[in-house]
């Protein structure tokens, strides 16, 4: 595990189009799936991650690969919070962990999720939230096993269609 760097844009983005491609599958319509998964918006996410990684939009937003034989393999962003009833000061947010999906169950979710929680608990946060897909049993099942509970939010997340959301929270430090 370690920070992500400007040269890992390409395989984070590489990396969470075959992720969404496997997540949003069965959720969105095929031809969504393919405008936000294909050649025009792999270089898009390239350019987010890229400025993610060397422009973030505070000290306190990070960016973390996991690495397997020199390979990017998964990646983890997490900051401030963003909803409302949220406190930025000492609640944080996973924004996006996504592992290459020949990589899931080798661990990397896991060290992945451990290391954001411990860089963020190091800077004053207290808790974690994120939102997942309700289809999304796998990544609701393993944060679950790992310690989260939702935390009875829902809303939609928009990616062309509406997609049902779940917020899962967990305590990483004492107040």
């Amino acid at each position: 595990m370690r920070p992500a760097r400007a040269a890992d844009a390409e395989s984070l983005a590489r990396v969470q189009v075959a992720s969404w491609r496997r997540v949003f599958g069965g959720i969105v319509p095929q031809a969504l799936l393919a405008e936000l998964t294909g050649d025009e918006a792999m270089g898009l996410w390239r350019d987010r991650w890229r400025e993610a990684i060397t422009k973030p939009p505070t000290s306190r937003h990070h960016v973390l690969a996991a690495v397997a034989s020199r390979e990017v393999v998964g990646f983890v962003s997490a900051g401030p919070a963003t909803d409302a009833d949220r406190w930025p000061g000492t609640d944080g947010e996973l924004y996006e962990l996504r592992v290459a999906p020949e990589r899931t169950g080798h661990g990397h979710g896991s060290r992945l999720l451990h290391a954001a929680a411990d860089t963020l608990a190091q800077e004053g946060f207290h808790t974690l939230c994120t939102w997942a897909p309700v289809a999304d049993t796998a990544l609701r099942g393993f944060l679950e096993s790992s310690g989260w509970a939702a935390d009875g939010a829902r809303g939609e997340l928009d990616v062309g269609t509406s997609v049902q959301v779940v917020r899962l929270h967990t305590t990483i430090s004492e107040a």
